[in-house]
């Protein structure tokens, strides 16, 4: 059971770390025109998901952890 809750958080954070990255990158390619505030909210909700998850407060939890997070990330947006 503590197996599958594990897989279940590592899940939820690869899909809002993988968020986070395309809605920077949306945001980082937009033009100087563009509206903006939208994707910045979206940008401050998903970092405050992704540093307040759970997932942290355990002994997977460590920066080593965080890293592998964002290079999975990455992996699955393609960049």
């Amino acid at each position: 059971m503590q197996r599958m809750a594990q897989h279940d958080a590592l899940h939820d954070l690869v899909e809002a770390q993988t968020a986070w990255y395309r809605t920077y990158w949306q945001l980082a390619e937009s033009g100087p025109t563009a509206s903006t505030a939208r994707s910045r909210r979206r940008l401050q909700e998903l970092s405050v998901h992704i540093a307040g998850h759970p997932y942290w407060c355990g002994p997977s939890g460590t920066p080593a952890a965080r890293i592998e997070l964002k290079e999975l990330a990455r992996r699955a947006v393609g960049r």
